[in-house]
């Protein structure tokens, strides 16, 4: 099961001035590559006559699977888009995007401090960043008797599983979602609750 990661609970802007140059950097949750890119372009739109507008995402898990980029729009290759993504790949944190807005102060920096100013500048607004975690939920289905639903019922409560939906037929058929490390001792408590007429069964992941 994919492991949980942290995502933007909010969008950030930090502000740093190295050697006369501004660099305005926003922080934002970008779930997919459309969303990290729309954010992009606002933030180009919001500051139409700076310098260099840098960028850096992870649209997805950084366990995989992610969309993952960057651009050092105009600026000396690898000293903007790849330090900023290299502060967001050590931090561990996913459905990210991140755009360094730099106003030139007249001062060269060179590579090397073009690369601490833009990778300082992430890790600055980084600190500042309130985060969520993503939980990844396995899905699940119980089936019991009739008279077992509201035992059933107690034990989701207890163990802080979501019902996502319930069937009524011959049985009751609960639709429901629990974090990985839930899984087996709900399901232990509740076959020995029930010395195994309730049925539970897990499959495909989703995530909250």
């Amino acid at each position: 099961m994919p492991a949980d990661y942290d995502v933007p609970a909010e969008t950030v802007v930090f502000e740093t001035d190295v050697k006369k140059s501004r660099f305005i950097t926003w922080i934002a949750h970008a779930p997919s590559k459309a969303d990290a890119q729309a954010f992009i372009q606002s933030i180009r739109q919001k500051y139409p006559d700076a310098t260099h507008h840098c960028t850096a995402y992870i649209a997805g898990s950084p366990n995989g699977g992610a969309a993952i980029a960057c651009d050092d729009d105009g600026e000396p290759s690898g000293t903007a888009g790849k330090p900023m993504l290299n502060v967001l790949l050590h931090k561990g944190f996913g459905e990210v995007v991140a755009v360094v807005v730099r106003y030139f102060g007249g001062i060269r920096l060179g590579a090397g401090g073009l690369v601490r100013a833009y990778g300082s500048a992430v890790q600055a607004a980084c600190e500042v960043l309130p985060l969520k975690r993503r939980v990844h939920l396995q899905k699940g289905v119980i089936t019991c008797d009739y008279a077992q639903e509201q035992s059933v019922r107690h034990y989701l409560v207890s163990f802080q599983i979501q019902l996502m939906d319930c069937h009524y037929g011959d049985q009751v058929s609960l639709e429901i979602a629990a974090a990985g490390d839930l899984i087996n001792s709900f399901t232990q408590q509740l076959m020995e609750s029930s010395r195994g007429r309730i049925g539970v069964s897990w499959s495909e992941e989703a995530s909250e």
